[in-house]
C-alpha cells in the first residue's frame, strides 16, 4: 500500500527523472510523479524514454494525459509492466494544448467518460489508479458537480482524487494565471473526504510551509506539493521526519549536492547533458549565504560535459 501522506506533484518540464532523483535524495517517501505524458506520445514515441525511471525513485507515480479508455488502457499496462506503482490520470490540467485535445481539466464535465477510462484502466492493471483534478471547471463548480463526479468515476474503480483547491478556468486565463486566479477553497475538499470517507482525499494547492502541511492532514489523508517543492527544494529535507515520523539526520545541503554530483557523473557518462542535470538545482540554496553566486553560477554558461564543474560549485558554496 502506498502512503500518501506527502506527494510532489506532476509538472511539465519539472518533474523529470533527475529532479526526481533530487527529490529523493531529500525525502524518501514521498510518492513522486513523471509529467504528465499523452497517449499518443506514449503509444507512438519513444516509450522506453517516456517510461524511464531510476530505481530509487519508488514509490513513483506515472501520470497519463488521454481520453480513450482503449488507448489509456495499453498506457497503463505499459507502465506496470515498466515496474511503475501507480498510474494517476490528469483531469486538471486547463492548458490550450491539453483543451485542444479533449483531456486534462476539460474532462470534468464528462464524468461518464472518465468512469470508463477509469473501469478499463482499472479492470486491466493491478496497481492503483488515481485521478488529478480540480474544485470544478468555469461555471461547473458547486459542491455538487464536483461531489457528483467523485461518486461517479469512484464507483468506477478509483479510490484516490488529488484535488487541487482551485478551479479550472478554461476560457479567459492562462494556465500561470490559474495558479492563483480563483482563490483558493479548502473548505470544499475537506467537505469531500468527510462525504466519502472510504477513499484517499489528497489536497493540493499553495502549500509552501511545513506546518501548513502537517495540519492539512487533520482533514484529508494526504497533502501534494508542487512549485514549492521546485522553487525551494530543501523544504523537503525535514519532511520525512515530521510527516513519516522517520529519524533522519545529517541532510545538509552540501551533503544533498554531493550526492546529486555522483548521480550527475553517471548520467553525463551516459550521455545526458550536464545542462539538463543542473537545471533543478537553481532553488537547493534559496536563502543561503553564497545563494546568489551560486545561482548565476548554475544559470550562466554551462560546459556541455565538464566533470568538474560540480567541484567548482560545491566550492563556492564552502
Amino acid at each position: 500500500m502506498i502512503d500518501r501522506r506527502l506527494s510532489i506533484a506532476p509538472m511539465m518540464d519539472h518533474t523529470d527523472k533527475h529532479f526526481r532523483y533530487l527529490m529523493r535524495l531529500l525525502t524518501k517517501h514521498s510518492v513522486l510523479y513523471t509529467e504528465m505524458i499523452t497517449t499518443g506520445a506514449l503509444i507512438h514515441g519513444n516509450h522506453k524514454q517516456f517510461l524511464d525511471f531510476n530505481p530509487e525513485e519508488h514509490p513513483i507515480a506515472i501520470q497519463l494525459g488521454g481520453n480513450s479508455p482503449k488507448d489509456l488502457t495499453k498506457c497503463a499496462q505499459m507502465a506496470e509492466n515498466e515496474g511503475f506503482d501507480e498510474v494517476n490520470l490528469n483531469i486538471g490540467c486547463p492548458s490550450n494544448r491539453v483543451q485542444n485535445g479533449g483531456f486534462g481539466a476539460y474532462l470534468m464535465a464528462k464524468k461518464e467518460l472518465v468512469a470508463e477510462c477509469i473501469n478499463s484502466i482499472s479492470n486491466n492493471i493491478k496497481i492503483p489508479v488515481s485521478i488529478k483534478t480540480r474544485i470544478g471547471i468555469d461555471n461547473h463548480d458547486s459542491f455538487e458537480f464536483l461531489e457528483e463526479f467523485i461518486n461517479v468515476v469512484s464507483k468506477a474503480g478509483c479510490e484516490t482524487f488529488i484535488i487541487h483547491a482551485r478551479k479550472a478556468i478554461l476560457q479567459g486565463l492562462s494556465p500561470k494565471e490559474n495558479r492563483k486566479i480563483p482563490p483558493l477553497n479548502y473548505k470544499r475538499v475537506y467537505k469531500i473526504k468527510e462525504n466519502f470517507p472510504h477513499l484517499n482525499i489528497i489536497i493540493n494547492g499553495g502549500f509552501t510551509k511545513l506546518d501548513q502541511i502537517k495540519s492539512q492532514l487533520k482533514y484529508v489523508d494526504g497533502v501534494m506539493i508542487g512549485r514549492a517543492a521546485y522553487q525551494n527544494p530543501f523544504l523537503l529535507a525535514k519532511i520525512d521526519n515530521l510527516i513519516f515520523n522517520s529519524n533522519e539526520t545529517n541532510k545538509t545541503r552540501r551533503n544533498i549536492l554531493i550526492k546529486y554530483k555522483n548521480y550527475a557523473e553517471q548520467q553525463m557518462r551516459k550521455g545526458v547533458n550536464l545542462r539538463n542535470l543542473t537545471r533543478h538545482l537553481i532553488g537547493l540554496y534559496q536563502g543561503q549565504p553564497g545563494a546568489r553566486k551560486y545561482r548565476q553560477m548554475l544559470s550562466g554558461v554551462v560546459p556541455k560535459n565538464n566533470f568538474h564543474f560540480f567541484d567548482e560549485i560545491i566550492k563556492t558554496i564552502i
